[in-house]
Parts: C-alpha cells; sequence; structure tokens
C-alpha cells in the first residue's frame, strides 16, 4: 500500500461518512415526526445531534493526541456505527432515550471528523502533495457529499422508511473505520514532550489561536460569514420567496443556485489552488460570498438578479475552507493541531445554528427587510475585515515546502 494510495483510501473513506452523516441530518428528524407527529420534537432532536458535535470537536483534540488520529478515527467511525445501529433499532423506545442516543452519535461523529483532519496532513505529506491541493479537493468532494446525502436520504425514505435508512446510514459508517484500519497508516511520529493534563492541554490550544493574528482573522471572519450564510439558508431567502413570490419553486431554485455556485467554485480552486494568492483568496471569497446574497434580497425584488448573485455567492464561498484548512496544517505546530484544529472547526460551525435562530428574531423584531439590509451591512464590515487587515496573510506567502504533484 503506497501513501499516495493510503490517502485516496482516506478521502474515500471521509466521503463516504460524510454522506453518511448527511443522511442522518435527514433521517433522524424524518424518523421523529413520523413516530412522535410533533415539529418541535423534530427541531429538539436536531439540536441534540448538533450540540455535542460542536462541543466534542472542541474538547477531544487531549484525547486525540494520546490516543493517536488514526486510532480515534477509527474507534469513532465504528462507535458511531453502533449508535446509528441503536437508533435504527430503538425507534419506538421511546423519545428520551431516543435524545440521549442521538447526543452520543453527535458526539461521536465530531470526535470522527477531527481526527480524520489530523490525518490530511501526514498522509499527504508522505505521499508528497501539496497541502493546498488536498484542502481544495476536500471541499470540492464535501460540497458534492452534501449535495448528495441530503437528496440521497430524502429518496431512501421514500423507497424504505427512517429505521431502514438508518440502518445503511450506520453501513457507512462501519466501512468508513475498517478502510482506515486496513490501508490509512500515516508515518509514526514520536513525541519527546510529556503530554500535559487534560484541562491544561486544552488551554494551550485556546492560547495558542488567541495570540495568533493569522488565524484570530481568519476564524473571526469564517464564524460570521457561517452565521450570515445560515441565516440566509435558514431564514431569509424562504421568507423573501414566501412574501416576493408565493411559490416554493423559487426557494429550490435559488438554494440550488447557491448550492451549484459553490460546487463550481470548489472544482475551480481544486485546479487552480496552487496558482493563486492564498490570503488574497480567502479574503475575496469571503467578501463575495457573505453580504451580497444578503443585500439583493432587501434591494430587489427580481428572482433572476437574486439567482445570479446568489450563484457567484456561492462561488466566493467556495474558497474559505481550503485556505483556512492549508493555514491549520501548515502554520500550526503539529503536537496543537488536534487542540487547535478542533477549536477552530467547532467555533466556525457553532456560527450555523446561532445564525438560524438570530435571523428568525430579527425578522420577528423588526420586519424582512430592515433585517436583511442590516444583515448585509454588518456581514460587509466582517468580510471587509481580512482585506483591510492584510498584515497577518503575508506568512501565507512562505507556505511549508510540499514536494508538488
Amino acid at each position: 500500500m503506497t501513501a499516495r494510495r493510503g490517502l485516496v483510501i482516506l478521502f474515500v473513506a471521509d466521503v463516504l461518512s460524510a454522506v453518511g452523516s448527511r443522511i442522518t441530518m435527514v433521517a433522524i428528524p424524518w424518523l421523529v415526526l413520523v413516530t412522535t407527529g410533533s415539529a418541535a420534537r423534530m427541531g429538539l432532536v436536531a439540536a441534540v445531534e448538533l450540540v455535542p458535535y460542536i462541543v466534542v470537536s472542541i474538547m477531544a483534540g487531549p484525547v486525540i493526541d494520546r490516543l493517536g488520529p488514526r486510532r480515534t478515527a477509527i474507534l469513532a467511525n465504528l462507535t458511531s456505527a453502533v449508535a446509528v445501529a441503536a437508533i435504527a433499532g430503538t425507534a419506538t423506545i421511546g423519545f428520551a432515550v431516543l435524545l440521549v442516543l442521538v447526543a452520543v452519535a453527535g458526539g461521536l461523529r465530531g470526535a470522527a471528523d477531527r481526527s480524520k483532519d489530523l490525518l490530511v496532513r501526514p498522509m499527504a505529506e508522505a505521499a508528497g502533495v501539496q497541502l493546498i491541493r488536498i484542502t481544495s479537493l476536500h471541499e470540492a468532494f464535501s460540497r458534492g457529499a452534501t449535495l448528495l446525502g441530503a437528496p440521497l436520504g430524502g429518496l431512501l425514505i421514500y423507497w424504505t422508511d427512517a429505521s431502514s435508512v438508518l440502518w445503511i446510514d450506520a453501513v457507512t459508517f462501519l466501512v468508513c473505520g475498517l478502510l482506515i484500519a486496513g490501508f490509512v497508516r500515516p508515518p509514526e511520529v514520536v513525541s519527546a514532550s510529556r503530554p500535559d493534563k487534560y484541562f491544561r492541554s486544552l488551554a494551550v490550544g485556546f492560547a495558542y489561536v488567541r495570540r495568533d493574528a493569522l488565524l484570530a482573522t481568519m476564524l473571526i471572519t469564517t464564524f460570521a460569514v457561517n452565521i450570515f450564510a445560515s441565516a440566509s439558508t435558514a431564514v431569509f431567502i424562504p421568507v423573501w420567496v414566501a412574501d416576493e413570490l408565493g411559490s416554493p419553486a423559487g426557494l429550490g431554485l435559488t438554494l440550488g443556485a447557491f448550492a451549484a455556485g459553490a460546487l463550481l467554485g470548489s472544482i475551480a480552486f481544486a485546479v487552480w489552488a496552487t496558482k493563486l494568492p492564498r490570503y488574497l483568496t480567502f479574503a475575496l471569497g469571503a467578501f463575495i460570498g457573505g453580504s451580497p446574497r444578503l443585500l439583493v434580497l432587501g434591494l430587489s425584488d427580481s428572482l433572476e438578479l437574486v439567482v445570479a448573485v446568489t450563484f457567484l455567492s456561492g462561488i466566493g464561498i467556495a474558497a474559505i475552507n481550503p485556505v483556512f484548512g492549508a493555514v491549520l496544517y501548515e502554520h500550526v505546530p503539529k503536537d496543537l493541531q488536534a487542540r487547535v484544529i478542533g477549536l477552530v472547526a467547532a467555533t466556525s460551525f457553532a456560527g450555523l445554528p446561532l445564525g438560524a435562530l438570530l435571523a428568525g428574531e430579527l425578522v420577528t423584531g423588526f420586519g424582512l427587510f430592515p433585517a436583511l439590509i442590516g444583515s448585509g451591512i454588518v456581514c460587509l464590515i466582517f468580510s471587509a475585515y481580512p482585506l483591510i487587515r492584510r498584515g497577518p496573510g503575508k506568512v501565507l506567502d512562505t507556505p511549508a515546502p510540499v514536494e508538488a504533484l
């Protein structure tokens, strides 16, 4: 097994688990809806899966340092398979038990995702592949998994039922763990330092992010863009479509335009990643991907214009994660990556539920158009921040030397 083949199999395993995760996010709320008939419980179970995912992404860093990312990835994916299978097998046992199982599954998925993230750098270095190329390909595959997973989950539920779909989902996590166990073997790294105590270890990761100007700038920007991207998708676009068009067809067209733009942008960035100035690409991506899609909703009632701007915003936003990912792998010391990457991923991801909640409150309190214009202006300020603060980005001109393809 060559290092390059192992890297390919790691990608396959990651995409497989990503598709499984998207299926879970559709199947579990649907299972709750058909078994309880409660939309409130449906929303609660979605939140109960998400919160442990974020918390474990932060808290698992020291554990991953001790066990190693490969072993953690194997254990987390295999136990995720057991947890999802338990949900499928005990669907009618009671809502409280279901919540516990869903929380466990969400937390295990957080540990699995963070440990797979930490396998990327050693496998890429062993294969002689540039990290910016890997992170851009990862973003393209992740976008594809997102586009595939949710509709696939819906179709599988239509063809079978939610419990059967969860059994299929459990198999995806099982196969992911077995693929990593059998074929992904990163170079062994022996640390000469003694591991810190758990909370001391966490504190060191927090302190590093707080002191590092480059990471802090990129994290603040990504967190803000995620807040407003979620607000747009979950609340602003559906309400705008309902008020201005009165037809759900416009909702599908607008959301589809953003997804298509993001997928196209991810593919384009994967092709040109090594030729683009990385910090400027990140800054422009955040600027294009954030406020324009909000402001066009507030300033226009033309579906064609909204779809066009939303499509371009999708292209812009696709550049953010690959650049940020490459920075984390190249810029953060290897012995801190488990803690720093977990913290950064969780903080960025936390912007998604916060955005949906904030948008709902803004529309309720001020009305749709004031909420859109106000949100667009605030997002514009945050997304312009990295363009103004160019100093920290100079370190991206000298990435860590890794042999190109």
